[in-house]
C-alpha cells in the first residue's frame, strides 16, 4: 500500500481528520472515548506522518494518545499550514479544509516526526507559562496602581491584589522547584544550567520546561527554533538588512534577559559583545549576537553533559554546527 500522511483539524469540540492521497475524510469528537477511537483507526491505516496545528492547548490530548501508541506525529504552526494552503491556492477557510490541507502538507513535504514532551515536561511548561502570567497581572495592577487615588478604596484593592498576585507567585515558584527536585534529569541540567554566569533560575527553568530539544539539535536549528536566527532579506541588487523572526517568543524573552547579564558578568560574552560593538554594530545587533552564542554554548553544554568554563565558552563549533566539548 502506498505510504500515506493524515492531516486533522482540531477545534475545541470536534476533530476533522483527513487522509492523503486518498481523500478519505471523518469527524470525531474531543472525549477520550473518541480520541481513542480515533488513534485506533489511524494505527489501522499505519500513516507515514500525523499532521497537526497547534491550537493553544485543544490538540494536546490528541497529540498525547498518538504518541502514546509511537504513531509518527507532527505539531506544527498554523502559520506553516496557512502560507501552504496559500500556495495551493486554497484561498477559503474551514474545518475540512484545513485538515485536507495538512494531510497535503505532511504528503507534499515529507515532514518527520517531532518529539513529544511527556506529561510531565508539559506539567513543567504550564507551571512555567503560570508564573509568567501572573508577573503581566502584576505588572498591569502596578500600572493601574500609579494612575489611581493616592487613597481610597480603589488603591486599597490594587495593593492586596498585588500582594496577593506576589505570594502566588512564591507558591509557582516552589511547585516549579520541587517538580524539578523530584525529576533527577532535570536537576542535573539545571545545575549545568546555573553554571552559566548570567543564567539563572528562571533562565534555566525555563529552558528545561519550553526548550526540551536542547542538546538534541546542531547550532543551526537550535537558534532557528528559538528564533534568534538572522533571516536574509536580499532581492536582485538589493541587499537588506538581517533580522531574527518567528521562533518560541517566551524563550527568546528570557534568553534576552539572561544575554544582557552575561554581557556585564560573562567575561567571555562580555568580551563578543565589546568586539562588535567596537565594529560599529548597534546594541541591540551585537545583543542578539550573544543570545545565538549563548544558546549555541548551552546546546553544547547540554549534548556533553558538562559544565561552564572558560574553555567551553570559546571552544569553535565543529563543521557540523556542534561546539567540540570534552566531558568532564
Amino acid at each position: 500500500m502506498e505510504p500515506v500522511s493524515v492531516g486533522i483539524d482540531v477545534s475545541k469540540r470536534e476533530l476533522v481528520i483527513a487522509v492523503a492521497p486518498t481523500g478519505v475524510r471523518w469527524t470525531s469528537e474531543t472525549t477520550v472515548a473518541a480520541i481513542g477511537a480515533v488513534v485506533e483507526r489511524l494505527r489501522a491505516l499505519t500513516p507515514r506522518i500525523i499532521v497537526v496545528e497547534a491550537t493553544g492547548g485543544y490538540e494536546r490530548a490528541l497529540v498525547a494518545a498518538i504518541a502514546a501508541v509511537d504513531l509518527p506525529v507532527a505539531v506544527i504552526n498554523p502559520r506553516q499550514a496557512r502560507a501552504f494552503a496559500q500556495a495551493l491556492g486554497r484561498t477559503a477557510k474551514t474545518d475540512a479544509i484545513d485538515a485536507e490541507v495538512l494531510a497535503t502538507f505532511g504528503d507534499r513535504l515529507k515532514i518527520e516526526a517531532r518529539p513529544v514532551a511527556d506529561a510531565a515536561t508539559q506539567a513543567l511548561a504550564a507551571l512555567v507559562a503560570r508564573r509568567r502570567q501572573l508577573l503581566e497581572m502584576i505588572g498591569m495592577e502596578r500600572a493601574r496602581l500609579e494612575h489611581a487615588p493616592p487613597t481610597g478604596p480603589i488603591t486599597r484593592e490594587l495593593r492586596r491584589h498585588i500582594r496577593w498576585l506576589e505570594r502566588r507567585v512564591d507558591d509557582v515558584d516552589d511547585d516549579i522547584g520541587t517538580s524539578i527536585a523530584a525529576h533527577p534529569t532535570w536537576r542535573v541540567k539545571e545545575d549545568l544550567l546555573r553554571s552559566v554566569p548570567g543564567i539563572g533560575p528562571t533562565t534555566a527553568r525555563t529552558l528545561l520546561a519550553e526548550l526540551p530539544e536542547l542538546g538534541r539539535l546542531d547550532r543551526r536549528r537550535i537558534a532557528a527554533l528559538v528564533g534568534v536566527a538572522p533571516v536574509n532579506c536580499d532581492s536582485g541588487q538589493f541587499r537588506g538588512q538581517r533580522h531574527i523572526w518567528g521562533g518560541r517568543a517566551s524563550v527568546r524573552a528570557t534568553l534576552y534577559m539572561a544575554a544582557l547579564v552575561a554581557t556585564r558578568r560573562n567575561a567571555p560574552l562580555s568580551a563578543f559583545y565589546r568586539r562588535l560593538r567596537d565594529r560599529g554594530k548597534i546594541g541591540k545587533v551585537a545583543l542578539v549576537a550573544v543570545m545565538r552564542k549563548l544558546l549555541t554554548i548551552v546546546n553544547a553544554m547540554m549534548k556533553h553533559q558538562v559544565r561552564w568554563t572558560a574553555e567551553v565558552a570559546s571552544t569553535p563549533a565543529s563543521p557540523s554546527g556542534r561546539a567540540r566539548v570534552a566531558t568532564v
